[in-house]
């Protein structure tokens, strides 16, 4: 059990954590959420002890062992798999003592405390650790020096889950991991038989690793019991009644206050007056609701709508320099309103396919065509070290608006979601968020008709996050979206294209499918070691899963455009309910109400015949899977 009790802590004179009480039962896989810059990492480094509370005590059960990821990724000769092996510390004094052990009591302790740690699945639980991160064998026999900085940080994280501490604490750890990664850490932490707090933005991880939440909001630690969803909605019931019983007690305060105004000053009514003023002394106000709002994500509309294809490739194959390509025999065509999101591990080509589509790279051979006019606006997140440092957003605007008059500027700025106090702050003191807000800002600045965005939210919070959904689902242009945030991922794109083995191929099934083969490879490869026919079996699993999602591909576009229907008339049927719902209407147009009502009996009578149909042949799918 891990108890907070009255906690305050301070960072460089800034009030963080104010008097705050928190018990997490052992076992609690815990999300830590609240606003960036609330004080979530300084919560962990006082638990950790690297920072102390101004007052307060952090207190767990003695000999706990707590394990949080390295500050600075591992570069030494040694390979991957020693250093993840490395890690658990008592594992290794164990086997270096039991090479010197003389006591036979000893020795049989030595090796009864082996068994418990299973020390002899060591190598094969380190190397699975590692393939789910995305280290294949070969990688993992290679020494760290030989990886970047992103790639040692996933092993840093390795070393962590493998050393399988008592109390796991994880800050943002998917900002390092790719789609596929993240998949197979949300279902690590979620079967991890100890104790975790994890930091993290991202909604699904919330929603289907953890068992409860702990909310930091206004300095304060409130537990929640559940997912991040069901932690929303308890939060805004919690909300609402508190609003309501503020208006009620403030009422309440304000008929006391009159009637104390009123009567004190006479004799007969004097001792209620006084009765009245020591109630008021003994109400303890109620908190305003606060409600930060999030500033929304705006991009420009473009001018003109050019025809599709806006992209179109044949035979295309692209690499960097001379060498040999990484990605071949592409022949795709982009569409003026496509919303696609690339799928596969890094290190397989996305990014390199995102630079090719926003003329970065240049074709090695084939043809690529684009549109006439085409605008492309191309984010990327390491491309926020190419800020100028020194320069404010409204200096970095003012490039590219270099005749506009300062208000002119200083509105642009705004639009970019940057508060006013903000817009004179140097790039290099801007916070995470503030500096991708500023440079999605710049790439969206011409009004692009395709918008391609590689790993966006890497420093956006929840809100933020849900605020590029909405303007990514605002946005009339095309949209190629890289991200490991499986939410934003479902709620902005309607077709997935996987990038692996050096092509890139339309894929017809949705994420959870893919969650499920991404899953099902890393179960394989647990098994490594294992006969070769075994591993045969998987791959032929696999390669008769996909060749059955192919021939059901027709049937899921069928559900998928009855879905649409089925939306279509929701909406239409709801539209009208609000038209009915005008009282006046019967008796001001009487003949519009009519066919108002008969419009939406015929859309209701549709709708009841299309969801049989949907019914029927997603029955129809759902039997086809299973076989």
């Amino acid at each position: 059990m891990l108890q907070i009790t009255d906690l305050s802590a301070r960072v460089a004179g800034r009030l963080l954590i104010d008097h705050a009480t928190l018990t997490l039962p052992a076992g609690t896989k815990a999300g830590l959420v609240g606003r960036n810059g609330a004080g979530k990492s300084t919560l962990f480094r006082v638990i950790t002890g690297d920072l102390a509370s101004e007052s307060g005590s952090v207190s767990f059960p003695k000999n706990t062992r707590i394990g949080q990821v390295a500050q600075e990724a591992p570069g030494t000769e040694e390979s991957l798999l020693e250093i993840v092996l490395k890690a658990d510390e008592e594992r290794l004094a164990l086997m270096a003592e039991a090479e010197t052990a003389s006591d036979p009591s000893r020795i049989a302790d030595i090796q009864i405390r082996l068994t418990d740690i299973e020390a002899h699945s060591a190598e094969a639980r380190a190397a699975a650790i590692l393939s789910g991160l995305g280290f294949n064998a070969a990688a993992q026999a290679r020494p760290a020096s030989s990886f970047s900085g992103g790639w040692r940080m996933r092993v840093a994280l390795g070393a962590v889950l493998f050393s399988r501490p008592d109390l796991l604490l994880l800050d943002e750890p998917t900002n390092y991991l790719d789609l596929e990664g993240t998949l197979w850490l949300e279902n690590f932490v979620a079967r991890y038989p100890y104790t975790v707090i994890i930091i993290s933005h991202d909604r699904d991880v919330l929603n289907n690793a953890v068992n409860a939440i702990v909310h930091l909001d206004q300095k304060k630690l409130v537990f929640y019991r559940g997912s991040y969803d069901q932690f929303e909605r308890q939060r805004a019931e919690k909300m609402e009644h508190l609003q309501k019983a503020k208006v009620k007690q403030d009422a309440e305060r304000k008929h006391m206050e009159a009637f104390v105004e009123r009567f004190r000053a006479k004799a007969t009514k004097a001792k209620q007056a006084q009765s009245r003023l020591k109630a008021l002394e003994r109400m303890k106000p109620l908190a305003s609701v606060i409600e930060e709002g999030v500033v929304p994500f705006s991009f420009e509309p473009p001018e003109k709508r050019p025809a599709s294809p806006i992209i179109k490739m044949e035979k295309v194959s692209v690499g960097y320099g001379d060498a040999k390509p990484i990605l071949s025999n592409l022949t795709l065509r982009i569409d003026t309103d496509d919303r696609i999101a690339l799928l596969g591990a890094n290190g397989n080509g996305k990014s390199t396919f995102a630079k090719l589509l926003a003329e970065r790279l240049t074709a090695q051979s084939g043809e690529v065509t684009r549109a006439p006019g085409l605008k492309i606006a191309f984010f990327a997140q390491h491309q926020i070290d190419d800020l100028r440092p020194a320069e404010s957003a409204v200096q970095h605007v003012r490039r590219l608006m270099p005749d506009a008059p300062e208000a002119k500027v200083r509105g642009r700025v705004a639009k970019m979601g940057l508060a006013t106090q903000k817009m004179d702050t140097p790039a290099d003191d801007l916070s995470g968020g503030e500096k991708a807000r500023l440079l999605m800002g710049l790439a969206t600045f011409d009004a692009p008709n395709l918008l391609i965005l590689d790993e966006p939210t890497n420093h956006l919070d929840i809100d933020s996050r849900e605020a590029l959904v909405r303007a990514l689902n605002d946005f009339p242009g095309a949209v190629i979206l890289i991200s490991h945030d499986r939410h934003m991922v479902e709620a902005t794109v309607d077709r997935l294209w996987i990038v692996g083995e050096g092509t890139v191929k339309r894929y017809e099934g949705d994420l959870d499918e893919y969650k499920q083969l991404i899953l099902a490879a890393h179960r394989g490869g647990e098994g490594k070691g294992a006969a070769d026919d075994s591993k045969t079996t998987k791959v032929d699993q696999r390669r008769d899963a996909a060749a059955k999602r192919e021939t059901l591909a027709p049937l899921r576009r069928e559900i998928k455009a009855l879905e649409a229907k089925m939306q279509k008339l929701q909406t239409a049927i709801g539209d009208l309910d609000e038209k009915l719902a005008d009282v006046a209407l019967y008796t001001r147009d009487p003949a519009t109400a009519s066919d108002y009502a008969k419009k939406r009996a015929d859309a209701v009578k549709s709708l009841g015949a299309i969801e049989e149909e949907w019914l029927a042949r997603s029955e129809e799918h759902d039997g086809a899977m299973a076989e």
